[in-house]
């Protein structure tokens, strides 16, 4: 099973408002997962990110692989160097 750290799509339309999960890599964009470990809004003035930090950190001990997008978020909350 590849576990991948996402974001999930909410919110209404052309507002949108994400939940940082970690779901198996073969489950849609915003169909089953296996935790939620935080929230990102783009939509603020500052971009407002809310992770976990243990979580996030024992996910990726674990060996899950996170999105492009996560890395970064991950980087602006110094989880990851």
């Amino acid at each position: 099973m590849a576990v991948k750290i996402r974001l999930r799509r909410m919110g209404a339309k052309k507002a949108p408002f994400y939940r940082v999960v970690v779901a198996d890599s073969r489950y849609p964009r915003d169909g089953r997962f296996i935790e939620e470990i935080g929230t990102y809004d783009p939509m603020k003035s500052e971009d407002n990110i809310n992770i976990n930090t243990e979580a996030a950190q024992k996910w990726l001990a674990n060996g899950a692989q996170p999105t492009d997008t996560v890395k970064d978020l991950f980087k602006k909350s110094g989880i990851v160097k």
